[in-house]
Parts: structure tokens; sequence; C-alpha cells
């Protein structure tokens, strides 16, 4: 079942809040946490319980409806949404400008104002399902490195927010030249300062500015693996595993080139010889 949305309702008139808890009581959806008799309070009520919603009368003594609004905004406390109640039609336009989400006439019937909380519901629905995105997107930001936005795009058109397939090729830039290495061409990687050396099978050494965790991240885990913080090794180059004196390992490649590894990345190494 989904969460209640927590609801105050301000009205000076005490028989009109009674009966708009009472309509309100029609609704399951939504749980009266507070209701307020003048504006001061509504002020107070909203900063302390953060409710998602309030149906705020605009007429009352002292602090309107308008200037609830006005001196929540100078507290820079979140607003809620706004359902404005008010006895005369010419406030709606006032009551939009400030971003109200609707207007309901008094007296209130009952047909209207089951429109203001079906549209209080939708938009709550919305924007709950976005933050839900936001959240999603930030995580899968943090695990791949992707731009947030290309993820929320993804999310938008109901696309798989991780992609299970992997670059053919690596794009590198090094003075105003942009040289495509593809994945399958590469040794093994090693990390020097903020920058990754690309080792390929023709010898060559290509310089990447990308973190390790980046550049591990785009590279298929069936194809390299991490053998180090600083390294990774394309799986079929690797010739075999080696024990030192000192109870280290390290790799050997079919090129020749020795590769430490790690002892938080021997298991993983290890892996691959079972496979």
């Amino acid at each position: 079942m989904k969460q209640k949305l927590k609801v105050i309702v301000v009205d000076d008139e005490p028989l009109a809040r009674r009966g708009m808890l009472v309509r309100l009581a029609d609704f399951p959806e939504l749980d009266i946490v507070a209701e307020c008799g003048n504006g001061d309070e509504a002020v107070q009520k909203i900063r302390d319980l953060a409710p998602d919603a309030v149906f705020l009368d605009v007429e009352m003594p002292g602090l309107d409806g308008f200037g609830v609004l006005k001196q929540l905004q100078q507290m820079q406390v979140t607003l809620p949404y706004v359902i404005f109640v008010t006895a005369y039609d010419h406030y709606a336009l006032s009551a939009f400008e400030v971003q109200a989400l609707d207007y309901v006439l008094k007296p209130v019937e009952k047909d209207r104002l089951s429109t203001a909380v079906n549209k209080l519901l939708k938009n709550f629905d919305a924007r709950d399902d976005q933050r839900h995105k936001d959240q999603l997107a930030a995580v899968v930001a943090q695990l791949t490195g992707e731009q947030r936005d290309q993820i929320l795009q993804r999310l938008d058109k109901a696309e798989p927010v991780m992609s299970d397939k992997y670059p053919e090729a690596i794009s590198i830039k090094d003075s105003g030249e942009i040289t495509r290495v593809p994945v399958t061409a590469i040794d093994w990687v090693d990390a020097a300062g903020d920058y990754m050396c690309i080792h390929t099978k023709d010898g060559q050494t290509h310089i990447l500015r990308r973190t390790m965790k980046e550049l591990e991240q785009e590279l298929d885990p069936k194809l390299f693996v991490r053998v180090h913080r600083s390294a990774i090794v394309n799986v079929n180059t690797i010739a075999k595993l080696q024990m030192l004196a000192n109870g280290e390992h390290q790799l050997m490649l079919t090129n020749g080139q020795a590769v430490k590894v790690s002892r938080s990345y021997k298991d993983r190494v290890k892996m691959v010889f079972n496979s």
C-alpha cells in the first residue's frame, strides 16, 4: 500500500474547516496531520510537519493565504502542493500566479473537491516517480561514471538503465587527433597518476586521461580482469600466474610482460584459470 499524503487544512472559520475535514475523510489516500485556524499557525505547522499538500483558505484576518506562502518562501521552506479554498473566483488568477495546484470555491462541492484531490494525487505520483528516477540515476551514475542526464533519458524512454553492451573500441584524444583503439587489441593497462597507459598488441602505448575505475566499467569483465588497483589485463594475454619468493603473485603475459597481482585481486585472477 502506498504511503498516504500528509495534508493540512487551513481555514479561519471553524465550520468551514470542519466541513472540509469531513469531505477529505472520504479520500483514503490522504492523512490529515493538522488543522489551522489562522495564517501564523499555518506557517508554523507547515514548517514543522512538512506536509505534502495544504488546503489553504485565501481570506483570513491577519496573514491571508497568499501571505502564508510568501512567508514560507522567505523562510526558504519547501512549499507543499497548495489547493486554495475561497468564496471568490476572482482569486483564481492570483492562485495560479503563485503556482497553486488548484483552487476550490466555497461552498465546496463534492465533485469539484474530488477533481482537485485527483489532480493532487496525479501530480504527486508524477513527482514521486521523478524522485525515484533521480535517485536511481544518481546510483547508476556513481557505479558507471555515466552522465545522469543520459541515464534519465533512458528511464524516460523505458529503456534498460544499465546496458550490458560494452564498446568495441576506445577513442583516445592526443595532440588534436583521435585514435580508435579496438578493445581486443589491448594487452593490458596500467595507471600513471591521472592517466591510463593502454598497451596494445602492436607494441604501442596510448595515453588516456581517465580513472582506472571508469575504464574498468567500460571493459567487458569476460575479457578483462582487474589484477591490481593500478592494472587491468586482457585475459587472453595471460600465460601463467607465478608465486614469488616473498609470497606475492605476478602474471606473465604472452608478450613477456610481468604484471604484479595484489592480494585483494588474487582470487579474481585465479577465477580466470578456473573458468
